[in-house]
């Protein structure tokens, strides 16, 4: 696949006629300040489409974008260790659960970004052990692979497959483009 267009459409924070409009919608989801705008900008080949922050927690809605006037790559608010208030955090929480596990949307695959150097938290792996309880199609993104040193990479790749089972796997650099090919493969 390759992406010729890409826009931001909208901010939704519930419920929103754009969920049912019949186009698929890819979702990504990983935890605050783990590049999740950086991949989603690389992907796109737009600097600027997804905002991004050193402030975590900056995405507090839904944000959907349209790819090449086909599907809608959904942009979830981070969960964790954002630096927001405990309320606000509360109420992301319930944005991602209501968006995965309550509304009656599906989404046609579900992209969980890690961060390769720390591997899977706790955090990561209840999302990921929600999305699959519900069947969910889960794809790895493993991203930030540039930071770990040539020694380390394949160690952790393998630590990475082996805590999230069967689930493919994207070694991923927002930076150097690394991944992106096979990213691109899994959104056709």
């Amino acid at each position: 696949m390759k992406i010729n267009s890409a826009q931001f459409i909208k901010g939704a924070v519930g419920p929103d006629a754009i969920f049912v409009s019949g186009k698929d919608q890819v979702a990504f989801i990983g935890r605050s300040n783990v590049g999740k705008s950086s991949v989603i900008n690389s992907l796109s080949g737009q600097k600027d489409l997804a905002r991004t922050s050193s402030f975590p927690g900056r995405t507090r809605e839904i944000n959907l974008f349209l790819i090449n006037n086909s599907f809608y790559l959904v942009d979830l608010p981070g969960y964790g260790f954002a630096k927001v208030p405990e309320a606000m955090r509360r109420e992301i929480e319930k944005l991602i659960n209501w968006y995965f596990f309550v509304a009656p949307y599906e989404q046609k695959k579900v992209f969980l970004i890690i961060d390769a150097k720390v591997g899977p938290t706790a955090d990561d792996l209840e999302i990921l052990t929600a999305l699959d309880e519900y069947q969910k199609k889960v794809v790895i993104i493993a991203n930030k692979i540039d930071k770990l040193k040539p020694s380390e990479k394949d160690k952790q790749l393998k630590k990475i497959s082996t805590t999230v089972g069967d689930h493919k796997v994207i070694p991923y650099s927002a930076v150097k483009h690394l991944g992106l090919k096979e990213l691109l493969q899994e959104l056709d």
